[in-house]
């Protein structure tokens, strides 16, 4: 049933986390999200929410689930070294990254990370998971009635946007994306269309875009632009600027909210049901 299907944030800050006071409300940690559908589950990005997760999980009863990268940088990976359920030869995890774009496997990064000096426990030592590539723009093989589009986004270095549907519902995941390519921001509309939620790369705003072009991050005003393109329910703005305060967010939000009602600004703990 739809009511099965759900979105769980772990993780919503961008580049590096931010413990402090002034990020408690909305949080400090890097991306990771939990995704319900039925008895499926599926972790997206492995940022330093992933360790909290991963606790969790322990505790629980599912073994075996998909994690899925939207890309490799630092902040979406620096979770699993510290995810716990990545050492228990008792879970199965089936990792996933599709936007290489020069023949990189995901097990190369993840052994650069954990490997001496860096780390002291090597990748070999992640007795559950499994390394699988697709191309940004397959679909992700599942045998149940949880369907995974994906599709290629801008960031540098590639990255790979999601979209879950289940049982007439759908939920999207956009980031690390920056707009202004015009083969990639021609394809999203369509990616997203009619999405009960779509998580998407708002870092910026308009106003601070101008100094940071290139850098592969979106802004909230793009972010209602293309939900109200895309007819999207509920947006919800993410990836936020590790400078960015709860004050600054709550700011944003407001303003977010009169430009597109029914927007969201992620925070850790955010529970979402299509």
């Amino acid at each position: 049933m739809a009511e099965d299907f759900l979105l769980r944030c772990w993780g919503v800050r961008g580049s590096t986390p931010t413990p402090g006071s002034s990020t408690l409300r909305y949080g400090g940690e890097t991306s990771c999200f939990e995704i319900r559908a039925g008895d499926a589950l599926i972790l997206v990005d492995c940022g330093s929410g992933a360790r909290n997760f991963g606790m969790e999980l322990c505790k629980a009863k599912a073994r075996k689930f998909d994690l899925l990268f939207t890309h490799t940088h630092l902040d979406h990976i620096c979770g699993l070294p510290f995810f716990k359920p990545a050492y228990d030869p008792n879970f199965e995890v089936t990792a996933w990254a599709g936007h290489f774009q020069d023949g990189t496997k995901l097990v190369d990064i993840v052994s650069r990370i954990m490997s001496p000096p860096i780390f002291p426990v090597a990748a070999k030592t992640l007795k559950a998971v499994e390394f699988r590539s697709f191309t940004a723009g397959d679909n992700i093989p599942r045998d149940d009635d949880l369907v995974i589009r994906t599709t290629r986004l801008n960031h540098p270095g590639g990255a790979c946007g999601y979209r879950f549907d289940y049982h007439g519902k759908s939920i999207c995941i956009i980031t690390d994306h920056e707009h202004g390519d015009p083969e990639v921001d021609d394809v999203l509309p369509g990616f997203v269309q009619g999405a009960d939620i779509m998580i998407y790369d708002a870092m910026f705003t308009d106003d601070e875009y101008e100094s940071f072009k290139g850098w592969g991050h979106s802004t909230w005003q793009k972010a209602v632009q293309l939900a109200r393109v895309g007819n999207v329910r509920t947006p919800v703005l993410f990836h936020h600027d590790p400078r960015r305060s709860d004050d600054e967010l709550d700011e944003i939000g407001l303003a977010a909210q009169a430009a597109y009602p029914g927007t969201l600004v992620a925070s850790e703990g955010m529970v979402l049901r299509p």
